[in-house]
């Protein structure tokens, strides 16, 4: 009898501790479960973007636009300025990096200095989108640009229209920009042929550093010492420069009788066509670069494929790019261009 006694309390013993494990099982489960979800719904695609130079008014309106499409599309955006310094920005990107973001989208200010830090994105699982300005030499994932040899053709061909032959002073941007030196390539490839007849001359041909209106406003005056005030149309390859070389022109009342071209519809220089004083500029429809690139960096993110229409070799490879299309504007369509687009008022554009 005690033993049968002994048996029973012993099994129900086993059963308890059986059922006891049971639940605790099903409730640690449940408990993993429950965390696992709360992560997931924590965890949001977070993106580094690595700027140039803030200071420029262009990529003020880059970065607005890209942190509001990224927002949208849920994900965070840090971005982190370098004000033109290589050394400051590498080092802002592996910062950047070690914050933990799934994509780093870089608009450099070399883009052979900055390729190095796309193996250093890639060792810590961060994918890499060169935004506007390639980066060079690196196996870099994704590149989003304008046609930029076509912004260089359409910068010459807005001066030919004006001034079909004469005194041409070529304006380069910054040495260490790729972008300027594709910008030169397509205003050599309309310039070049008229060159070779000697129906134009080239009165120089100087680069500004880092794109600053003061480096171009030096250049130009030892250019109008050096001819002798006689140049008939400045190449200036963007907005920044062409009004550091109008200062210059200004000086000797030459402001509106030189024909000058630029790039970027900044607002001076809108103005500035307004007036007279500048002929042209290249608009690049910013709201669509940006956001296009905001959408790129989102799928990257998410490992989805990211839709491109090119390649652009950078010494390296053949990088998957997204290029998109430059519209010129003169005082005849900036209307139908970049106001109509909301990138100026006209009332701003008209005030001065």
């Amino acid at each position: 009898m005690k033993s049968k006694k002994l048996f029973k309390v012993i099994t129900l013993a086993l059963m308890t501790v059986i059922t006891t494990a049971a639940l605790a099982g099903c409730s640690g489960k449940k408990e993993t479960a429950d965390t696992a979800a709360k992560k997931d719904s924590k965890k949001g695609i977070k993106i580094g973007m690595s700027i140039d130079d803030l200071r420029l008014e262009r990529w003020q309106h880059d970065r607005d636009l890209f942190s509001a499409k990224a927002k949208e599309l849920g994900a965070e955006v840090l971005v982190q300025s370098a004000n033109g310094d290589d050394q400051t920005q590498y080092s802002q990107a592996e910062n950047l990096i070690s914050q933990g973001i799934d994509v780093l989208v870089v608009i450099p200010h070399n883009g052979e200095a900055m390729g190095a830090i796309v193996e250093e994105a890639h060792k810590n699982g961060v994918k890499v989108l060169a935004y506007d300005r390639l980066l060079t030499n690196c196996d870099v994932d994704n590149y989003i640009s304008f046609d930029n040899v076509k912004v260089g053709e359409l910068q010459a061909e807005a001066l030919l229209k004006q001034v079909p032959k004469g005194n041409f002073f070529l304006m380069g941007g910054s040495p260490t920009d790729n972008n300027a030196k594709l910008f030169r390539k397509g205003q050599m490839n309309v310039l070049k042929p008229l060159i070779d007849k000697k129906e134009i001359k080239v009165a120089g041909d100087q680069w500004a550093k880092d794109w600053l209106p003061e480096e171009a406003l030096k250049i130009m005056e030892n250019a109008l010492t050096a001819n002798n005030n006689k140049i008939d149309a400045v190449v200036a390859s963007n907005d920044s420069t062409a009004g550091g070389a109008i200062q210059a022109l200004a000086a000797q009342k030459l402001d509106g009788k030189v024909a000058i071209s630029g790039q970027d519809a900044d607002l001076a220089a809108c103005q500035r066509i307004v007036e007279g004083k500048q002929t042209m500029t290249v608009y690049k429809p910013i709201k669509t670069l940006a956001t296009n690139a905001a959408e790129m960096a989102v799928k990257m993110a998410k490992g989805e494929d990211v839709e491109t229409n090119g390649s652009v070799n950078n010494g390296k490879k053949d990088v998957k790019s997204k290029l998109l299309a430059p519209i010129a504007v003169t005082k005849d369509n900036m209307k139908e261009t970049i106001v109509k687009d909301g990138f100026h008022t006209m009332e701003e554009v008209n005030k001065k």
